[in-house]
């Protein structure tokens, strides 16, 4: 049986922010910042009346569980980097929540992976 992270009723978004910039793949993402280091993290989206899919910011009620987990700053710390053109390493939300081995949330159909590291 398969278990995924659920949505709470009750819930603060105290860490990241949404930035936004001109990355090729996102128009915006969540940022995590400590310091002169930013990791972005992007959540993909569906428009069912379109059908199309995009990426962008994170859930609200997810950033402050990815932020607190115990192993985020290890994690920020390997993947993390300065600002480049505007632009921070990026990570999707499955990502990181298989490399902190958080639950993770239920995958859709209509989702695409990216097969290399680094976005």
């Amino acid at each position: 049986m398969r278990y995924h992270y659920k949505k709470p009723g009750i819930y603060l978004s105290m860490y990241g922010r949404i930035y936004i910039c001109e990355h090729p793949v996102y128009n915006s993402c969540t940022l995590f910042e400590i310091r002169d280091k930013g990791l972005a993290v992007i959540q993909q989206r569906f428009d069912a009346d379109t059908k199309s899919t995009w990426w962008g910011e994170v859930d609200p009620w997810l950033t402050d569980d990815l932020y607190l987990h115990p192993q985020f700053k290890e994690y920020f710390d390997k993947r993390a980097g300065t600002c480049t053109d505007g632009l921070y390493p990026t990570v999707t939300v499955r990502q990181i929540m298989w490399a902190l081995k958080m639950k993770p949330i239920k995958r859709e159909r209509w989702e695409t992976v990216f097969d290399r590291r680094d976005i």
